[in-house]
């Protein structure tokens, strides 16, 4: 993967606008908190009308939520743009969109965002793996200070996790959700992954899925691509206590540690928790020794 060139730094003042790109918005006090942060901070944001609508878990039908894109992204005055939520939904407007040739912007998400944050960064434009607007106001200060630090100045310290071995290695950083992630592998919106140091997260799957979706994977020789993994937080993914299982560490360490890759894990992103911004395609190091990813100069 090439490196990303990063849109021009964001400054209070500018317009923000906010998408619904995928599920429907439930959490309504949530969201309103995380308008105020960016607010607080000086910026405008503009919701979009009928931004709580609902067909079905979708918030509105594709045509309506790759218009809000549409719009957002080929208005001259938008900055940037904020994802509402996460879900499901956003590859579905992968079908019938490409990204227009305008002076890259701001486009901030995570989760289900990753289908978004992926097929820009295949258009070697780098985008921000970072909290959405229902659960940036739960972020501790360091995070959200993380968040303006990048956007406005371009500088991110290092994070720091639990080594699991391999050495250091260096690479561009493509961050995303792991069962968004595959199902993008082998589209059309798929990013080059030679070369990269995955940074993978997820929610709610069991982790027999989290197996089945590492061993394809394997089985497709993705990894003989990547120079490293970090891996974030793998919240809710604990199977049942009646219910016979590995824990989901050792389905990571199972899958994982056998390919010969520097990898982290433990590092402060993902759901159910801190959630530390990642650019998309930004050279960065990771080294598997002392546990930490960081970013190059």
């Amino acid at each position: 993967m090439l490196a990303c060139l990063p849109p021009a730094p964001l400054q209070p003042g500018d317009l923000l606008r906010v998408i619904v790109p995928s599920g429907t918005l439930r959490e309504m006090e949530s969201f309103q908190k995380g308008v105020e942060v960016w607010r607080s901070h000086g910026y405008r944001v503009e919701v979009p009308p009928n931004f709580d609508k609902r067909w079905g878990y979708l918030a509105g039908t594709d045509k309506e939520r790759r218009s809000q894109l549409h719009d957002a992204w080929n208005d001259p005055d938008c900055r940037g743009i904020v994802c509402a939520r996460g879900g499901y939904g956003a590859t579905r407007l992968l079908e019938d969109w490409d990204w227009s040739e305008i002076e890259p912007k701001w486009l901030i998400g995570f989760s289900d965002i990753t289908a978004l944050l992926w097929s820009l960064g295949q258009r070697q434009v780098s985008a921000l793996h970072a909290p959405v607007l229902t659960t940036l106001g739960a972020e501790p200060a360091w995070s959200v200070q993380r968040l303006f630090d990048w956007v406005q100045a371009g500088s991110l310290p290092p994070l720091k996790g639990i080594g699991w071995g391999g050495g250091r290695t260096s690479g561009i950083l493509l961050p995303g959700n792991l069962t968004v992630a595959t199902h993008l592998l082998h589209t059309p919106f798929q990013p080059s992954l030679d070369g990269v140091i995955l940074a993978l997260e997820d929610v709610s799957e069991a982790p027999y899925r989290i197996d089945r979706m590492l061993t394809y994977w394997r089985t497709c020789g993705i990894f003989q691509k990547v120079n490293g993994i970090a891996l974030g937080r793998f919240s809710q993914c604990d199977a049942p206590a009646n219910v016979p299982s590995f824990p989901v560490e050792g389905v990571l360490r199972d899958r994982l540690t056998d390919l010969g890759l520097p990898i982290v894990s433990d590092l402060p992103f993902g759901h159910d928790g801190t959630n530390a911004c990642l650019p998309v395609g930004i050279p960065v190091y990771l080294d598997g020794d002392q546990g930490s990813l960081g970013f190059e100069p």
